[in-house]
């Protein structure tokens, strides 16, 4: 594990502050997205306030004084979000310029970009990123750099929480699937066939979309458009799910800032450790789900004192997953 430099840390605290900044004018801006213009009914000038790209919308009444300063006031706001999200855009390029030239960004870069997609329609918040590549954000919360090799993944895994509604975040896209927006970031990703919660793009990258199991009496969520991901469920995410969630600006690996959300750290730790442990877990991949474990438990000992690391902090776990895994981390810890 290495400290980042006082320039790349500065470059860091930069890059969150300048992101924040442009993502809300991205939002900003995307409320005027389908503009509002007047439509001739039978003779008569409506002010039409359009709601989609289909050309849906809803009226708000004939031309008169009052419809006249809305359509000012409408039009007016949105010069304003372009002149802003325009000059934030200029600053976020110079920036994304200057991670890269001081080697601040490790993520992949098809990862940011994905990230990148669902932010900018704000789908993102209907997902965590868990599993290796939350491994970026905890190393950024500290201004660390972990061992590569315990980075290093051919997978994202994105869970949803299906306690949302599956309609918002179709709402959200336009109507369109999750796949198309994978596509709008490389066109070759395409869903497997026989895992149809699962896109690979021509690199061998793969996306996997994930939910946690809620039992028999609950449905699963149904893929937003045909053809388009089935999420598949998987045992004991509700623990990921109910933990505290943490959003923090990663730099990808071209250098530009993105916001990553993933569980509290303490929950990856602890879920890691416990996953190590499971008899079906193939045994390839338990020593580097410890090892990740220990890896972000020593971050936390050593870098995080704002992270407490104590039961009463980690209840939506079972009392013995925590005690067993605290267990087993601070064992390893102190040898």
């Amino acid at each position: 594990m290495k400290l980042l430099s006082d320039q790349q840390r500065l470059y860091l605290v930069e890059s969150d502050q300048l992101y924040r900044a442009w993502r809300e004018a991205v939002w900003r801006q995307q409320e005027y997205k389908y503009g509002m213009r007047w439509k001739s009914v039978s003779g008569k000038e409506y002010l039409i306030r359009y709601s989609d790209a289909r050309g849906h919308g809803r009226s708000l009444g004939p031309k008169s004084i009052e419809t006249e300063r809305i359509h000012d006031q409408f039009h007016e706001g949105k010069r304003l979000a372009d002149e802003k999200y325009s000059g934030l855009t200029v600053r976020v390029k110079e920036q994304t310029r200057i991670n890269r030239a001081v080697r601040l960004g490790r993520m992949p870069t098809v990862i940011g970009n994905i990230l990148l997609a669902l932010d900018k329609v704000h789908a993102l918040d209907d997902f965590r990123v868990v599993g290796t590549h939350a491994l970026f954000a905890y190393e950024a919360i500290a201004a660390v750099e972990f061992k590569i090799e315990l980075l290093a993944s051919g997978d994202v895994d994105l869970l949803y929480d299906n306690r949302r509604s599956i309609s918002i975040v179709a709402k959200k896209i336009d109507g369109h699937g999750l796949l198309d927006l994978l596509k709008k970031v490389d066109k070759t990703f395409e869903i497997n066939d026989f895992e149809r919660f699962r896109a690979v793009n021509k690199d061998g990258f793969m996306v996997d979309m994930i939910t946690q199991d809620r039992g028999m009496k609950y449905t699963k969520p149904e893929p937003l458009v045909d053809k388009d991901f089935e999420f598949v469920e998987v045992p004991n995410l509700e623990w990921l799910v109910n933990s505290p969630r943490i959003d923090q600006v990663v730099i990808a690996a071209n250098g530009h800032p993105v916001m990553m959300p993933v569980p509290d750290p303490r929950a990856f730790a602890v879920h890691k450790a416990w996953l190590s442990k499971q008899k079906e877990r193939e045994p390839v991949k338990k020593s580097r789900d410890f090892n990740q474990a220990a890896m972000v438990f020593y971050l936390l000992k050593e870098y995080l004192p704002n992270y407490p690391i104590e039961p009463k902090q980690m209840r939506y776990f079972p009392k013995e997953v925590v005690d067993q895994s605290l267990m087993a981390l601070n064992l390893h810890l102190n040898q």
